[in-house]
């Protein structure tokens, strides 16, 4: 089984319930000051560090909400230019909610970006909670104890956030655990606490990589999330802070406790809570952590006698072909990612359906219409959840940060030299492997515009060329279904602009989403954001 201590550690019920230790077992016992040698008070308990974990434990566990049902994997992918849910002759039309996503034509009851607010804000509060008990003196800690919980729950405070900035923009921000109705924050004032939060607890946070941070906020956790907020601040704030990337990204690097992973399939094992890429994970069990339902989603459902499942999955999601049509020839990440042609049984290799590239419509698509994910390994007897741990930040993404922030400030040839570097475990050949910062300025290879039911296009719309598209597809190929392509699609200005498969552009009000009309009706300090 593998290490899921940093989310469900079973000590947490002696460490919440010492009250309730402390009891007279004799009978007829009136003498309440007796002193207590068999059991443990409040006063004598020193917390294990299994214990500080499980306190904590409760800040993390929302997280997994990403790979569930309509969660972050949905927001990131089901809008960009990637991920497509049709209806099937089983269903999918879901009362609409795909094809909004697709269409960009969401409102403010649309449930993944409210899924988003919702579990991003539990975490949040959770966390505040947490250092509310710490600072209240209400869990038995010492002072260094307290100033590490303090820290790595600021961090993680700063993660979520480091979300909801980039669905959502506006949102209030809530530095401590009260009972008072918070007020809105502005976009620029959200990025602003992010980074000086992180600034600030970054010296107080572990540097330790092992065991015993593994799925938790270290300090380069922190650095890659500041990275990352670094990256996008352009579209956040309106001013760029590419220097600053590079520097957050160096501080990882440099620290040399992460690799690249030999193989690329490994990083999405079902085991892969030992890769070298791990830079934050969050940890799934099919036992004991199970809300990892994305390949239900996505796999068919005979696709149960292909990997000897015990579930059946339902078959909804496959990949737009103009992404598909994007990939080199040499690429393997093409056949590490995607479910292609015959789909043979686990059992005798018969085939048991074959995949098509082509996918119609997104009214009306056949079972099997559209390549299928396959980036995350299916162990025999796979369940409706999945064990393995979903790679949220990872050392290639931090490379790559790096790389875009170079070539972005005129340092193209270091830029692919970085690029080259990732790309050699997925190409054969190593001349097939190497990129010019030239090609990485160029534009997308993604042939853009609306498709005909034959697969042509439709409706071109606009074909501006896109600036550092090239990088923009080495991000796409190398991230494909991580919940990235949302995000890149902004920054490079496509998701505003360009139509794919059945989208068209709807405008700039679109990079963030609306305020749910609940979270607004229930919070009169909220204002909808512009265009909704």
């Amino acid at each position: 089984m593998k290490n899921i201590t940093s989310y469900l550690t079973p000590s947490i019920i002696k460490f919440l319930a010492l009250a309730l230790i402390v009891s007279c077992t004799t009978i007829g016992c009136t003498n309440l000051d007796e002193e207590v040698f068999s059991e443990v008070t409040e006063d004598s308990f020193v917390p294990a560090d299994s214990d500080i974990v499980a306190v904590m434990a409760s800040a993390y566990t929302p997280l997994r909400f990403i790979m569930g049902w309509q969660g972050y994997f949905d927001v990131q992918e089901e809008p960009a230019d990637m991920i497509v849910t049709p209806t099937r002759p089983n269903g999918w039309d879901d009362g609409g909610t795909y094809k909004r996503m697709h269409f960009h034509q969401w409102d403010n009851t649309q449930w993944q970006p409210r899924n988003t607010w919702i579990t991003c804000f539990n975490g949040i509060n959770s966390a505040n909670r947490v250092i509310l008990q710490i600072e209240s003196g209400n869990l038995p800690v010492s002072e260094e104890q307290a100033a590490s919980i303090i820290a790595e729950m600021r961090a993680l405070r700063a993660l979520y956030y480091s979300m909801l900035i980039d669905t959502h923009g506006n949102v209030p921000i809530i530095a401590s655990y009260s009972d008072e109705i918070p007020t809105q924050n502005t976009r620029q004032e959200v990025y602003d606490f992010i980074v000086s939060e992180l600034t600030e607890i970054i010296p107080s946070l572990t540097e330790t990589v092992d065991g015993s941070t593994y799925g938790r906020m270290t300090k380069w956790a922190a650095y890659h999330v500041l990275a990352k907020v670094y990256l996008n601040a352009e579209v956040y704030t309106g001013t760029p802070q590419w220097e600053k990337c590079i520097a957050a990204c160096n501080e990882i690097i440099n620290s040399q406790e992460f690799t690249l992973s030999d193989n690329y399939r490994d990083i999405f094992s079902a085991q892969n809570e030992g890769n070298p890429e791990m830079v934050f994970a969050v940890p799934y069990d099919q036992i004991y952590a199970q809300e990892w339902s994305a390949h239900m989603k996505m796999l068919l459902p005979d696709h149960r006698l292909v990997f000897d499942m015990e579930a059946q999955p339902w078959g909804g999601s496959s990949c737009n072909p103009q992404f598909i049509d994007s990939y080199e020839a040499t690429d393997n990440r093409l056949a590490d990612t995607w479910l292609m042609g015959d789909q043979l049984n686990a059992t005798d290799g018969s085939v048991v359906m074959t995949l098509v590239k082509e996918m119609p419509s997104i009214f009306n698509c056949d079972f099997t219409d559209g390549f299928r994910c396959g980036k995350y390994e299916i162990e025999p007897g796979a369940t409706g959840a999945l064990n393995n741990d979903f790679p949220f930040l990872r050392y290639t993404e931090v490379l790559m940060m790096k790389a875009e922030s170079l070539l972005r400030t005129g340092q193209s040839g270091e830029a692919a030299q970085i690029v080259t570097d990732v790309r050699m475990r997925s190409f054969n050949s190593p001349a097939d492997a190497n990129v010019t910062g030239a090609e990485l300025e160029g534009n997308t290879t993604v042939e853009y515009g609306t498709l005909a039911e034959d697969g042509s296009i439709d409706a071109p719309g606009n074909q501006s060329p896109v600036q550092y598209g090239r990088f923009l597809d080495e991000l796409g190929w190398e991230f494909a279904a991580e919940a990235h392509r949302r995000t890149d699609l902004i920054r490079f200005g496509v998701f505003q602009t360009k139509n794919w498969y059945n989208h068209t552009p709807q405008g700039d009000h679109t990079i963030i989403f609306p305020i749910g009309l609940e979270e607004l009706n229930t919070n009169s300090n909220l204002k909808q954001n512009p265009g909704y």
